[in-house]
């Protein structure tokens, strides 16, 4: 019975030095993080436009852009007003300048009256980072 007792208070002293010493202390140091990601730095694009919608031209005149393949899954119109903007290749530029076929950018607002999709911002010919080559 003191063998047992003697093994028990053992086993339970080694088991509370474990559990107490197990876990290690987390390094200070952030880990490595590469200089650029599988394809390129997702972060030229992806956190400049996180709020504008993805499509691509299908239409465009002076009055709207009709855009295809947005994340609606139909082809859906955004109007121009005069305050809207158009950009291509990071240049400033007028809506004549982009082209059905083209992947574009679009800051969308919505007329509170008519609820019509008003395009703020329309960016095109944006550099998509490049597979990095090694």
């Amino acid at each position: 019975m003191k063998l047992f007792k003697a093994l028990f208070v053992a086993t339970f002293a080694f088991s509370t030095l474990v559990t107490s010493a197990g876990a290690a202390p987390q390094a200070e140091k952030d880990p490595i993080k590469p200089n650029t990601g599988r394809y390129g730095d997702p972060s030229e694009i992806a956190i400049k436009y996180r709020d504008y919608l993805y499509g691509i031209v299908k239409e465009i005149n002076a009055n709207q852009v009709v855009l295809a393949k947005t994340k609606f899954g139909v082809d859906q119109p955004f109007k121009f007003t005069k305050k809207t903007k158009f950009t291509l290749d990071g240049k400033p530029c007028t809506y004549d300048k982009l082209k059905v076929g083209d992947g574009v950018y679009v800051d969308v607002d919505t007329d509170k009256k008519t609820g019509d999709q008003i395009a703020k911002k329309v960016v095109g010919g944006v550099n998509l980072p490049s597979i990095p080559t090694e």
